[in-house]
């Protein structure tokens, strides 16, 4: 019964914890090149009190044994990187990429960062930034003063065009081998870690990078009709865990009545 108790609550923690990775996903429902979160489990320890295949005299064993496991426990929430909506904006600064890839911005304290937003800016002296003000790298060059028209292509071709004629450039994007082992610190922002890989940098459009889109921005690749499913599935196996406690409460309970 005390067994009972503890693998209960190790299924109430592992489901609450379910429960907040699914609320987050919601929150962000709307937030530009978010990608979702899934949480994953693995089961306890198991306590064997008879082990399969073990000798019972007479050459003869045990077809199968006798384990008892302890409950469950959260081991990862794996991140999901399949391309979101892609929304028209109309916006000359505005990138989605359609595939693989992320922008790389320059964070305060010189270090590299990537994103899926593509929500750009210009700042004051023509730079072109994310909207925390980030200096977005991978060949964007300043915006020339009294430039009229920026026109980028799929494969990443930028065209200044103003009073003092045209400006042509290519921009890269970065790609890892798994975005999946890359660290999310908010802001639209990740971080590589050594199961992320290196930054591997390309050309939009070709050898497997993504293509860009001027003037739409690719949205949360939540989905709010799975995400309420997968939330009334964490608040059932909460719920049973939750009367499998009382029920061992119940017995325990039972037991010391037993002497009256």
């Amino acid at each position: 019964m005390l067994r009972a108790l503890y693998s209960s609550a190790a299924g109430m923690e592992s489901q609450q914890l379910n429960l907040d990775v699914i609320a987050n996903n919601l929150a962000n429902v709307n937030t530009t090149g978010f990608k979702k979160s899934k949480i994953e489990f693995q089961d306890l320890l198991y306590q064997t009190t008879r082990s399969a295949g073990a000798e019972q005299g007479a050459g003869n064993q045990l077809p199968t044994g006798l384990q008892v496991g302890n409950g469950s426990r959260p081991v990862a929430t794996s991140r999901i990187f399949t391309t979101g909506e892609l929304t028209q904006t109309g916006e000359r600064l505005d990138l989605a990429i359609q595939g693989d890839g992320f922008f790389e911005v320059q964070m305060p304290d010189g270090t590299l960062a990537y994103t899926r937003d593509g929500a750009l800016k210009t700042a004051s002296d023509g730079r072109i930034t994310t909207s925390d003000g980030l200096v977005v790298n991978g060949g964007f060059q300043p915006v020339p003063m009294g430039t009229t028209g920026i026109t980028i292509t799929a494969n990443g071709q930028v065209t200044y065009t103003g009073v003092n004629g045209t400006t042509n450039y290519s921009l890269q994007m970065v790609r890892f081998n798994n975005p999946a082992g890359l660290e999310a610190i908010g802001s639209n922002l990740y971080k590589p870690t050594l199961a992320s890989g290196t930054a591997e940098y390309g050309t939009p459009g070709q050898n497997g990078f993504g293509e860009l889109n001027q003037g739409y921005l690719e949205m949360s690749n939540v989905k709010v009709v799975e995400e309420m499913v997968n939330l009334i599935i964490a608040q059932r196996a909460y719920e049973v865990n939750a009367k499998a406690v009382q029920a061992s409460d119940e017995m325990m309970q039972d037991s010391n009545n037993l002497k009256r």
